[in-house]
């Protein structure tokens, strides 16, 4: 199975926060659950910690590389910039991952590599990881809470995706 790709001072372990979620489901290809994600004004159809999603320099509706947008999530306005986008392709993976970064002073400053990986597996099954690295003190914050609020957020967005899935599916 493929990996996601790190960017230089992102890798896990060498960050203040890590959380990855990865789903493997039967009945659904990247093909079906690519367009939910990649266009960040459906989110908060199925994912209720997404809001007020929006693109600068006249882009949207859907990612690509180099695109600007902002979102909501988490309690933080967070800024964004697509630093790697793989649209499907029959036998390789999709990818989309973005920087993103909230707060303006050392104590509220928040840097993430949030990176999605859809992949489709043998025997009709599709494979979902999302993998998040963060640096800064909210990261800090985040890492020490228990329950852990980006690894149950994230799995409520992956169990969100596919339930959307399966239902633009059904219509």
């Amino acid at each position: 199975m493929s990996d996601i790709v790190w960017p230089e001072g992102y890798v896990p372990g060498f960050t203040d926060n890590f959380c990855s979620n990865e789903v493997i489901v039967t009945g659904l290809t990247v093909d079906d659950v690519w367009p939910l994600l990649n266009i960040p004004d459906r989110w908060p159809t199925y994912y209720a910690n997404s809001a007020n999603t929006r693109f600068y320099d006249g882009k949207g509706p859907a990612l690509e590389n180099g695109v600007r947008f902002f979102f909501e999530t988490f309690g933080f306005p967070v800024e964004a910039q697509v630093v790697e986008h793989v649209a499907p392709v029959k036998g390789q993976p999709a990818r989309v991952a973005w920087h993103g970064w909230a707060g303006s002073t050392p104590e509220d400053r928040l840097d993430v590599h949030h990176a999605w990986l859809l992949e489709d597996l043998s025997a009709g099954r599709l494979r979902i990881l999302t993998q998040e690295s963060q640096k800064g003190q909210p990261a800090i914050a985040l890492a020490a809470a228990n329950p852990n609020p980006m690894i149950n957020g994230h799995q409520d967005w992956l169990n969100g995706l596919v339930a959307a899935a399966r239902k633009a599916k059904q219509s």
